[in-house]
């Protein structure tokens, strides 16, 4: 019998699901690309920036879509972790402070060094709500630190089916986590799961499963469970 590269269905939405398709191939892994999740960008109206220090980015897709409505880079920028740092500094931004977490990390970065009020561009359906967490942050006293959300992307399901084979699936985000739980428990139930952080194994947790949750919300140490995972398993032939 001669062993097989493990399937893994990456659930996440384009373009990011391309370039996770590419770490796994690297890795010796068979990358299965079906997203749940696909973005569709917004044109609000945006405020004038003029009346905020500082941004603050909750994913690489709120990068992508503000800077395709304002132009201006001269904002310095709060990012809740480094792969979206990276994608403001890619997108023109010089001034990028990564809070390298979640939500509520970017929150107390944000507390701690933002000089006047933030503008969030965020999704249109959250996954938190980011001015609450500064105010706890905070103690509860803005000391002028509020922070205004635009929706500049949606994020809607595809409503794809699972694939009829895989060893494996990597959880992205909450609203992924979530609807992965929506296809039920029995879909996985010779899976790896691996999630990016707890709030995206929630959901699954919720079902009974026992996904293997990254020590950090960063997608090497994504990777990095989901190794550790499958090496606990028998080879699949």
């Amino acid at each position: 019998m001669t062993s097989r590269a493990p399937r893994v269905w990456i659930t996440r939405a384009e373009p990011g699901a391309a370039r996770t398709a590419a770490r796994l191939l690297a890795l010796g892994m068979e990358p299965v690309v079906r997203p749940l999740l696909a973005i569709q960008t917004l044109s609000p109206e945006l405020p004038d920036l003029d009346a905020f220090a500082a941004l603050a980015f909750t994913s690489v897709n709120g990068v992508a879509a503000f800077a395709g409505l304002s132009a201006r880079r001269d904002r310095p920028v709060f990012a809740v972790g480094d792969a979206t740092a990276q994608a403001a500094r890619d997108a023109g931004f010089a001034r990028v402070d990564s809070a390298d977490g979640d939500l509520a990390a970017l929150a107390r970065r944000i507390a701690a060094g933002a000089a006047g009020p933030v503008l969030a561009a965020v999704a249109e359906t959250p996954v938190g709500d980011l001015a609450a967490a500064v105010r706890r942050a905070g103690g509860g006293a803005t000391v002028g630190v509020g922070v205004q959300a635009v929706a500049v992307y949606r994020a809607r399901s595809t409503g794809a089916a699972p694939p009829d084979l895989f060893d494996a699936v990597l959880v992205h985000s909450p609203r992924a986590g979530r609807a992965l739980a929506n296809a039920g428990g029995a879909v996985f139930a010779t899976a790896v799961i691996a999630a990016i952080s707890p709030a995206a194994a929630a959901p699954l947790q919720a079902l009974g499963l026992s996904p293997a949750v990254a020590p950090a919300p960063r997608e090497d140490a994504l990777l990095d469970v989901l190794q550790a995972a499958l090496g606990k398993r028998d080879p699949r032939v």
